[in-house]
């Protein structure tokens, strides 16, 4: 595919030079110079199909369209040839989901973060606009932070009323099966949905009380985090349906255990009273959050991990009543 410049970003004076090897060497990053890569894609329903049409400048673009899901719905996979960033390095993307479009965006690979050398940040920025009735799932495979990085990943989704989002965000920090540890570099998070819901962090490998401390990481290395977003509330018709699927599940093995994966404890509650409403009883049925249901499939396969997660509520009231009598002779805690 020919680079083509888009007239919306503001120009460039960094040079292009060809792509890094894909797998670096475990003690520097790649040499190449700094890259600054653009990619504008926007989507339309046109006819009942989705279509894409995108300019970029520099090594950042998509693949050709795909439809394994009928028209309806646009899968792109989004390709960075140089296959990491270094410092100075920045990837700038902007998808604009029109009106009752459907767009599915992920990545062949892993967005590498190397090693900085010069301490200069090395910047991905992704800014998504859905429009009325659009659909967006952006499930990108994840982020590894090399050690030595410096490295900052962010992402904006603004959504008109009628719109949808699921997204997520997968971080490893360094390559420890690889004899590569995090244990140097910083790692700045920005997940947001403007004046709705923002997650931001900064994870820095010699702050000990974050990265191995009970209250912190507890020694972990990876996270994620995992999104549905509605410009509004869903409507009645929709909660509806899935009250339905949900009581097919249970019909289709009464006795069988159900699991309903909720984003708050009280939302689950209320599916539990609509359920028993709806259909006289509502029994054998789990309402996990997103990092306990991830850490029970976890478990299912890996049998070294302890049955309940270190970040369970139960498990962390426990954790944090055991450390009360020493913070409490920390002078930074008299006020509490």
């Amino acid at each position: 595919m020919t680079a083509t410049s888009d007239p919306s970003f503001p120009s460039t004076s960094s040079s292009p030079s060809p792509a890094s090897p894909a797998s670096p060497p475990t003690t520097a990053a790649p040499a190449q110079r700094q890259w600054l890569a653009r990619l504008g894609a926007d989507y339309r329903l046109e006819r009942g199909r989705c279509v894409v049409s995108h300019e970029h400048d520099g090594p950042l673009r998509l693949l050709k369209s795909l439809y394994p899901e009928g028209d309806a719905i646009c899968h792109s996979v989004l390709v960075h040839p140089p296959s990491g960033l270094v410092g100075g390095d920045t990837l700038d993307i902007a998808v604009t989901v029109g009106e009752g479009a459907h767009a599915l965006v992920t990545t062949p690979g892993a967005t590498r973060f190397y090693r900085s050398p010069d301490g200069a940040p090395a910047t991905q920025c992704v800014q998504a606009t859905l429009g009325e009735g659009a659909r967006l799932e952006w499930l990108p495979l994840e982020a590894i932070a090399y050690p030595g990085c410096e490295a900052v990943n962010e992402a904006r989704f603004t959504l008109a009323p009628t719109a949808e989002l699921l997204a997520w965000d997968i971080t490893a920090l360094g390559l420890p099966g690889a004899g590569q540890p995090f244990s140097s570099g910083r790692f700045l998070q920005h997940l947001e949905i403007p004046g709705v819901w923002l997650e931001r962090g900064r994870l820095d490998a010699v702050d000990a009380l974050l990265m191995d401390g009970e209250l912190g990481l507890a020694g972990q290395r990876c996270l994620g985090t995992l999104v549905f977003a509605s410009g509004a509330a869903l409507d009645r018709d929709r909660r509806e349906r899935a009250l339905d699927a949900v009581r097919a599940l249970i019909d289709a093995d009464p006795l069988r255990g159900q699991v309903i994966v909720v984003g708050h404890p009280a939302l689950g509650r209320w599916l539990q009273e609509r359920i028993a409403v709806r259909f006289g009883i509502a029994a054998n049925i789990d309402f996990p959050q997103p990092s306990s249901f991830a850490w029970n499939i976890l478990h299912a396969f890996f049998d070294d991990l302890p049955h309940e997660s270190a970040f369970s509520r139960e498990a962390l009231t426990w954790r944090i009543h055991a450390l009360l009598p020493r913070l409490a002779r920390d002078a930074r805690f008299a006020p509490v």
